[in-house]
């Protein structure tokens, strides 16, 4: 079970990573926060390489396609528990061709899918040393660290709806 934790907060860390660089790149005029931790963690990226993993071993297109389609099922459920539960939209691709509610889109469901297979190819056996190395009092620190940002962030975005508020205060 602690690989798995592991990989989750690795893959939401290197997550918050893309979030940022790719808000760099196109300068969004609402530069929202689209993590719900105030820790650097995107745990919807995560929770998609959580599913991808999951999935049987595959040739490159495999992993290409179960997994972007993976990443986006978890994205839409993602979404639809933010607006649900907690009455915030974490993102809007509205606006973007080939959209379903605003949720997820196609080309995103592409970029997950190469973020996927490079990921599976690339940064996998890393994690699953540094998962492997990590002492288990590390693990149960990390555990209660993040339980604690989870309970604080979700009782945050519960009460006030405000992501702009919870991204003043987290990491961005």
């Amino acid at each position: 079970m602690a690989p798995w934790l592991w990989y989750f907060w690795i893959y939401s860390f290197l997550g918050w990573l893309v979030e940022l660089a790719f808000a760099a790149a196109t300068r969004p005029e609402d530069r929202r926060r689209r993590c719900l931790l105030l820790l650097p963690l995107c745990p919807v990226y995560g929770l998609g390489m959580l599913a991808v993993l999951a999935l049987p071993p595959m040739g490159w297109l495999g992993v290409v396609v179960s997994g972007g389609l993976a990443a986006t099922a978890v994205e839409y459920v993602y979404h639809w528990a933010g607006e649900r539960l907690l009455g915030v939209r974490f993102w809007d691709y509205a606006q973007v061709p080939g959209n379903l509610r605003g949720r997820v889109c196609l080309s995103f469901t592409l970029a997950w899918g190469l973020l996927a297979w490079a990921a599976v190819r690339f940064v996998q056996p890393g994690a699953a040393f540094i998962a492997a190395a990590v002492p288990p009092a590390a693990t149960y620190a990390c555990l209660l660290l993040f339980t604690a940002d989870a309970v604080c962030s979700l009782w945050f975005l519960r009460v006030t709806g405000d992501l702009q508020g919870m991204r003043a205060v987290g990491f961005h």
